[in-house]
């Protein structure tokens, strides 16, 4: 398996893992919209509305990646980080006792996956791409 290769997979990894996580915890904030601190302008169609836009984003930027269609790609990518990072956004609304074990998990869950796609955006714009536009240069 080539370098590109083994990055995109990584890239699939952190974005399904992403996924994952943020489909878990946006349905449970769907769910018990009641139990969460968080705004009122906070609906759940707001919050399901949200991450398939959010999920489309992350996807189109894989989608970019993989042509090689790298800014657009990192630009996707980051915006789409921001759909796990947003979660402990919660914590904004409410104290550490206002959620449940399962809402700190999932929220933070999130958080982790969100930073680990915008860890990989920033790792492979910033320091791997120096190396890749060499070898497209010789």
């Amino acid at each position: 398996m080539n370098f590109i290769a083994k990055r995109q997979l990584l890239l699939k990894v952190f974005l399904l893992a992403c996924i994952i996580s943020t489909a878990i915890h946006f349905t449970d904030n769907y769910l018990y919209i009641e139990q969460y601190p968080q705004p009122d302008w906070i609906t759940p169609r707001s919050i399901y509305v949200s991450w398939i836009i959010w999920t489309m984003i992350g996807i189109v930027g894989y989608g970019l990646y993989r042509s090689q269609r790298f800014w657009l790609a990192y630009l996707c990518l980051t915006l789409y980080s921001f759909s796990g990072l947003d979660s402990l956004a919660h914590y904004c609304f409410g104290t550490w006792s206002d959620f449940s074990l399962k809402m700190h998990f999932f929220i933070l869950t999130d958080g982790l996956t969100g930073l680990t796609v915008l860890g990989f955006t920033l790792w492979s714009g910033l320091i791997i791409r120096e190396q890749f536009s060499e070898t497209v240069a010789e």
